[in-house]
Order: structure tokens, then sequence, then C-alpha cells
């Protein structure tokens, strides 16, 4: 096709488009930061310029839904497309009414829907999304598709059975397997039923696991002990899928920054505004010291993570869904990956969750409360590549300094800190000599709260720490 790309793209995405662009179906297995999302609007692209769609329904995470919306579409879909972008709300009010509204006004205009996973275990995201399918011609794509692996969940029955409204159907994932093989069936059957040879997922299961009966309180379970026929499987992907690490891709720019974001707990946002409330009020003809400022900062920052210390020092923990965003975010990356956090409290609460689910010997520390004696071996330990360590999980006023980790290419901040000096080190960590592979930094943050201004001015360079006093404050909260 003649088609002019608005960003242009890579090898690695040029070759994804050449496989995939005019096929009905295909899954783009394209690990974080190797620009899946802009070989997805492109495919669209090229099929809206060839007359072959008028819509576009994009499923993705809570976490990166609004940087579809906000970042994706605006930054790689070509100017010459006249596009009508809706983002999703379950919350329904008159104006969100009237931007859905406009998806189904006639012209010639591209339709883009993009909505969160969660809103398919709904009657209303599901009728809606059957309405918008059924009123153009259509590609259904799901980002971070193993949000589907599960066949019992309500969200992936609802997903599959309305891929049948869809002319073209795309799935995009880093790792496509998070737990076992048995991962792929659902995201394959969205893309076409019986994609992989069987009528049903436990055929599926009987031709690729090892089966054992085991009794549990009297009754008899068939559990999974093994896998079998896996060069099989793998064969069979071959022909709809296009596999990329970012190891592989050296055209890919040295660094790539990136945000996944979170929604505060109902409980979160009131103690939030509680917060904000009292920090505005405490300042209020009162002369505001470094400290103080600073305290402020770290009180509403506390909250955001899902904890909050107490004037007595207690802390309490208040339900989030940020170590929820960190595992999901994980399951996008291959390889080994540097976790900072800025609150030695969260540090210990990732390496829990880490631990339950990769297993005690994938994580190890490197903060305050590590002791000294263990540290240089935790290093040694996540740098060797036949060691079973994958995550290394610290804080920057620790870890920041002097300490080689290029064994990942990979580092995600769960927190940020306000010291410029601290992220520039800590980023320094992976950026060193010894690495070989594009770097990829993903910020944790919520959106309209102080994460967010923290993130911004640190990508900005500048340090908070010295900078934010008095009245410059009360713009931030």
């Amino acid at each position: 096709m003649n088609y002019k790309f608005k960003t242009q793209p890579y090898k690695h995405q040029l070759k994804a488009l050449e496989l995939s662009w005019k096929k009905s179906y295909y899954a783009y297995f394209m690990e974080m930061g190797t620009g899946k999302s802009k070989v997805l609007l492109d495919n669209i692209a090229m099929l809206y310029d060839a007359g072959k769609v008028n819509g576009a329904l994009i499923v993705a995470p809570k976490g990166v839904v609004g940087t579809w919306f906000k970042q994706e579409i605006p930054e790689h879909l070509p100017e010459h497309i006249e596009s009508v972008p809706v983002l999703w709300q379950a919350n329904i009010t008159k104006g969100q009414s009237k931007k859905l509204g406009t998806l189904f006004k006639t012209g010639e205009e591209l339709h883009i829907l993009i909505m969160n996973v969660e809103a398919f275990s709904t009657s209303k995201g599901v009728d809606f999304a059957a309405k918008f399918l059924s009123c153009h011609n259509s590609l259904m794509a799901v980002d971070e598709s193993t949000t589907i692996k599960n066949p019992d969940a309500k969200r992936t029955k609802n997903i599959c059975k309305l891929s049948d409204y869809a002319k073209y159907r795309r799935i995009l994932t880093g790792s496509p397997i998070t737990k076992s093989p048995l991962d792929l069936y659902k995201q394959c059957d969205f893309l076409e039923p019986e994609l992989l040879g069987h009528t049903s997922y436990y055929t599926f299961r009987t031709r690729y696991a090892v089966m054992k009966t085991a009794r549990f309180g009297g009754r008899s379970v068939q559990i999974v002990v093994g896998y079998r026929n896996l060069a099989e499987l793998s064969e069979k992907l071959k022909p709809f899928s296009y596999r990329v690490l970012k190891d592989d891709c050296l055209d890919l720019p040295p660094k790539t920054f990136m945000k996944r974001i979170i929604k505060l707990t109902p409980e979160q946002e009131k103690i939030y505004k509680q917060m904000k409330h009292l920090a505005l009020a405490e300042m209020e003809g009162k002369t505001m010291t470094t400290a103080t400022v600073l305290t402020q900062l770290m009180r509403l920052q506390q909250i955001n993570c899902g904890h909050f210390t107490a004037d007595d020092g207690t802390i309490k923990d208040i339900k989030n869904n940020r170590i929820i965003e960190l595992l999901d975010t994980l399951e996008e990356i291959h390889g080994k990956v540097v976790i900072w956090a800025h609150y030695q409290y969260d540090v210990a609460t990732i390496v829990e969750h880490l631990k339950k689910e990769y297993g005690d010997n994938s994580v190890v520390t490197y903060y305050g409360l590590t002791p000294m004696n263990e540290r240089q071996g935790n290093i040694k330990k996540f740098q060797d590549s036949k060691s079973p360590v994958r995550f290394l999980v610290g804080t920057t006023q620790t870890g920041g300094y002097g300490i080689t980790l290029t064994a990942a290419s990979t580092m995600i901040y769960y927190s940020n800190g306000y010291d410029l000096e601290k992220r520039q080190q800590s980023e320094a960590r992976i950026d060193r000599i010894g690495q070989n592979f594009p770097m990829t930094y993903i910020d944790l943050m919520v959106e309209n709260t102080i994460d967010e201004r923290i993130v911004k001015a640190l990508r900005k360079k500048v340090n908070i720490a010295t900078q934010i006093m008095g009245e410059e404050l009360k713009s931030w909260i």
C-alpha cells in the first residue's frame, strides 16, 4: 500500500505490519517497549484507507486505556484520517452520553471506542460494545490479552462472543504465557474459534497438559502436573503470530519512558481529599519549611501507595490497586526487572507479592533493611543469567548509587522520591557499560494527584526537594 506513516516505524514494526495487516486475525506477541500499540494503529489505518473498516474497538486494562486515548492515538494515527475516538466511562453522564453518541453518526470518519477490560463483566459494557461493532465494519483488538486467559471468567466469555461481530481481530501481549501454555487457548479462541485445532478448552488441555487425579475433602479433582507436545503447539502459533523481544530490537531508541495509570479506590479517594484539605489549611498564614513541605507531599503520596503513617507512627493499610497494576505490568515483560519504591513499607509489600506469584527465589532486595553482608550477594544473584532471581526491589536512597544492574533492561518506579539526583542515579543502574539492549523505564502513577506532578517534575529535571515551597506547593496539592 501507498501508506503514509505519521511516525516512522522500526524494522520489527514494519515486519509485523507486512505479516499481518490484511489478515482477518493476528497476534502481536511483542514485549512492552517494542511499540505494539503503534503497529495496531497503523494496521487499523491501513484497513481504513483500503475501505475495509470504519470502526475499531480497543480493549485494554485500566492502567493503559487512558494512554491509548491521550497518547497513542494522537501520536501515531495518521493526520489524513479524520477520527472520532471515545473513551468508555461506566458512569454515563449527559456529557459522556453525548460523546458516545458521536460514535454512531454517519460520515467518513474512523470511529474508535476504547474500553477497559473490566467493562465486559457488565451487561452495560457488553451491550454497548455489541451495538458499536454491529454498526460498523470493525477491527476489535485486546491489548494485554492475557487478561482473557481464564476460560471461566465472565469477561473472557463475553469478549470472545463479541469477536463474532468484528471483521478483523487482533491480540497484543508481551507475554502470551504467564503461568502455563494453557493461557493461550482463550486468547487464540478470541481470534478464531478452534484456531489451535480443538473444540474446547478441555480437549486442548488434554492434548498439552499432563493431568493427575487428586482428592480434596472427599472430592476428586483433575490437576495439571506437567506439559507435553509444546513443540507442536509452538508450530501452530507461527502462521498467525509475530514474536518480538525488546532485547532483539537493536534499532529501538536507547531509552523509552512509559506510564501505567492507577485508579484510586473509594477509600483512598476519601482519605486523599481529607489530607489535601488539611495540608492546605495548615499552610494558610504560616511560614513553610522544606521539611514541612516534603512531609505534606509524603502523606499524600503514601495514601496513593496504599498506606498511611499516623501521628503515633503506626502504619495503616488502605485498600488500593497499585500492587495489582505492578503485577499486571510484569506479566507483559520478558526477563529481569529492577523495581524502585520510595517507602520501605512498599518494598516489603512488593517482595511479599512477588514471592507469592513467582516463588521465593525470584526476588532479592537492596534497601535500608537489607543486611549489609547480603547486599553484594543479592547483586551477584541478580546479575547472574543462570540464577532464578528475576527481580531486584529496593529504594533509590540505598540502591540508587554505585551498583550495576545491567542484567535488566527494564526499570519500574512503583513510587518516586522528590530528589532529582536520586532519580537520575537510579536510572543509571541499568544504563552502564555492559548494557547491550534498549532500556524501558515505567512509572506507576495516579492521574491528577501528587503522583503525576512528581513524575512530570522529575522528567523535566526539576528537583522537587529544593524547589517546592509555600504558595507553589498549593498548586501541587
